[in-house]
């Protein structure tokens, strides 16, 4: 299952990093960026991408070009939780959960057999996305979240962007195949969305989570995924495999919700305690927010008269006043804070 993904990078930088040849001869290409209106809604680099939000994705020409060759590529935004084409009125109140859709049934489904049928196949791109370990019973809130991503160079950290050569390439996106549809609102606009297939899932990261995305590892499962002309919607479905070499660490709770955009969201959380920066969950209410500083606000200035009463009433040590007994440690935490000074 895929719920949250990270993608911080500009449409240029995408370019870069979506690098393809035609054939084994060719020379290297860059899909072009073609923005398109989307009923308003435009790409915004983030952390923290969630469900109804806009991002770049991968799709052959021709969907836009009849003239075009089918393997030549175009990245285009569109927004992530496909619009049934039948839907009237609010595209964003037709109540059905399209984030992701089950490859089991796909081809006979009433809402993706027909963009299958149509060709409408899509590689999501991003840096990683985030999973929560639903495998064991337990809070949502208490759920450990993971950030998953594709293996990189040695000298390439997945949550430090100083260490991406993007010009070479040498960062790899995570790759996940998906359908895409287009819907038209009453004014005739056209609104591009997209859903990411899943399967069940196998190996290791079946510990985190029963379903995963189909990750496309290889240059040629992307472009066979992409031509639909030349490759069948039968045979592009069973080449559909569970990725094996995807890699992930635990992070912070902070991504649970999906207005924090903050570029902590991916970092280890291993290194979150040892800096000491990991950001607090911000309040949702607005309301909550206020009350919270006023409070904040009151205690500092209990606390500084509580200071100042003390400090006036300190009275210097002299002979004849006998110092305070030093209260015994507890045995036990002397014992734990000898161990943590060793560690």
């Amino acid at each position: 299952m895929c719920g949250r993904t990270c993608l911080t990078l500009d449409p240029q930088e995408l370019e870069c990093c979506c690098k393809y040849r035609k054939t084994a001869e060719s020379k290297p290409k860059h899909p072009r960026y073609r923005n398109e209106f989307n009923c308003g809604k435009k790409y915004q680099p983030s952390c923290n991408v969630a469900p109804t939000d806009v991002t770049p994705v991968l799709v052959s020409a021709i969907h836009f070009d009849e003239t075009a060759d089918a393997a030549d590529r175009l990245l285009v935004p569109m927004m992530w939780g496909m619009v049934p084409r039948w839907h009237k009125g609010d595209y964003r109140k037709h109540g059905l959960t399209t984030n992701n859709c089950r490859l089991e049934g796909l081809a006979s489904s009433k809402l993706y057999g027909p963009p299958l049928a149509a060709g409408h196949r899509c590689v999501i791109l991003c840096e990683g996305f985030y999973e929560w370990q639903t495998v064991r019973p337990m809070k949502s809130s208490e759920r450990p979240v993971f950030y998953v991503h594709m293996p990189q160079d040695e000298k390439v950290k997945v949550e430090d962007r100083a260490t991406w050569d993007l010009a070479d390439g040498h960062f790899k996106l995570l790759r996940m195949a998906g359908l895409f549809d287009v819907w038209n609102d009453e004014n005739g606009d056209k609104l591009y969305s997209y859903t990411v297939i899943t399967f069940e899932t196998k190996g290791q990261f079946a510990e985190i989570h029963h379903r995963s995305p189909a990750i496309l590892e290889s240059d040629e499962q992307v472009t066979d995924w992409l031509d639909y002309k030349r490759v069948p919607s039968k045979r592009a479905l069973n080449m559909l495999q569970p990725c094996h070499d995807m890699r992930w660490y635990r992070i912070s709770n902070i991504v649970n919700n999906s207005r924090n955009k903050s570029d902590q969201c991916n970092k280890p959380l291993q290194s979150l305690k040892q800096d000491g920066t990991s950001p607090k969950a911000t309040p949702k209410s607005k309301l909550m927010q206020s009350w919270l500083i006023v409070k904040k606000r009151k205690l500092d200035e209990t606390n500084a008269g509580e200071a100042s009463d003390s400090k006036d009433n300190v009275k210097p040590i002299s002979d004849s006043q006998p110092l305070e007994k030093k209260p015994k440690t507890d045995q036990n935490v002397q014992k734990n804070n000898e161990t943590d000074t060793k560690q």
